[in-house]
């Protein structure tokens, strides 16, 4: 049986659970028997992160645990904040989603773990498009202007940082909480200026004739705005199935190893899955490299704590990050000695 492929969406979440905020999550979670869970669930951000998609596509987590008699089910949710409620309600086991949520959820003291990076992709991933006849020529002109951006995401941290190098703050922009579904027409109609977008998708829309760039961070950002992506697991989760833990990383970093000694399948893979462009796909991971290693160095937890500083001088953090407790590493550890056993 191929893995279940749910999207979900926040209010979906939380109506299933009749719940309204992230605090009253932490107790609400499943109950499952002792020895082994009847499903193991993961979550990404649409389409999915890249491990995420291989999973997918090459049934690697179905393979794993097939023997067991446990079923995987991927989902994928319209944002990171939407993942991270369904994480730490146990809604979902584990996800591989964006920094900002991440950092959001460790800093609301969540019983989740970050045990590895989901991926660490130095060209930043983040697009700012306009209409082809729209007279802005500057990230600075979006001053005042109707921006369409996912809030909390990693592309709303990084424009923020794009406006703030350009001297505006992101507060004298109208920022519309609409994904590419809604915002691409609406940026057609001419109702928004401007729309910000993971390089995939907003790439496609210019290919398509619906937009040119703006801004590109790939290209005119800073290597330090770009921050590791991450995989967490829900904590209870991990408490009662270590092995689990360990053996899904095992997966991760195998899946790794098999995209950097596959480029071409995996770009083919990415791109077919994902509807993005090629040329965008291939712009965002040059040279067939696609960091994914799923190890938390001490610079990636630098590059985390810089974004976790920022976020609260923005005003996008509330509370803050306990790296001791939030990071355990001793299962990507145990995954490692088990690749080491095989």
């Amino acid at each position: 049986m191929a893995p279940r492929f749910l999207p979900l969406s926040r209010r979906r979440v939380v109506q299933a659970l009749g719940l309204s905020a992230l605090a009253p999550l932490a107790g609400a979670l499943p109950v499952r028997a002792a020895d082994k869970p009847e499903v193991i669930r993961i979550g990404s951000t649409a389409p999915g992160h890249l491990k995420f998609i291989l999973y997918r596509n090459r049934k690697l987590l179905e393979q794993e645990f097939a023997k067991d008699g446990i079923r995987v089910e991927l989902a994928t949710f319209d944002g990171g904040g939407p993942a991270s409620v369904a994480l730490g309600s146990g809604a979902i086991d584990f996800t591989y989603i964006g920094n900002n949520p991440s950092l959001r959820l460790g800093a609301a003291g969540a019983d989740v773990k970050a045990i590895g990076l989901s991926s660490w992709v130095p060209s930043n991933e983040t697009l700012v498009v306009v209409r082809p006849d729209s007279p802005i020529k500057d990230i600075a002109e979006l001053k005042g202007k109707k921006v369409a951006v996912l809030t909390g995401t990693v592309r709303h941290s990084t424009f923020a940082k794009a406006l703030k190098e350009a001297g505006v703050s992101i507060k004298d922009v109208q920022l519309l909480n609409i994904g590419i579904e809604s915002s691409g027409p609406a940026l057609t109609r001419g109702d928004i200026d401007a729309i910000v977008e993971s390089t995939g998708p907003a790439q496609k829309l210019v290919d398509l004739g619906g937009a040119k760039v703006l801004f590109d961070a790939g290209v005119s950002g800073k290597r330090e705005w770009a921050v590791p992506h991450v995989l967490s697991v829900n904590a209870t989760f991990a408490r009662k199935y270590p092995d689990l833990v360990a053996r899904l990383l095992a997966v991760d970093i195998a899946a790794a190893r098999w995209a950097d000694a596959h480029p071409e399948e995996t770009i083919a893979i990415f791109v077919r899955e994902t509807g993005s462009s090629e040329k965008a796909v291939r712009a965002t991971y040059s040279d067939g490299k696609f960091w994914q290693n799923p190890a938390i160095t001490e610079e990636a937890v630098r590059a985390l704590q810089a974004e976790e500083a920022f976020m609260a001088e923005s005003g996008l953090l509330k509370g803050k990050v306990d790296y001791d407790s939030w990071i355990d590493r001793s299962y990507y550890d145990a995954a490692q000695k088990k690749l080491a056993g095989n």
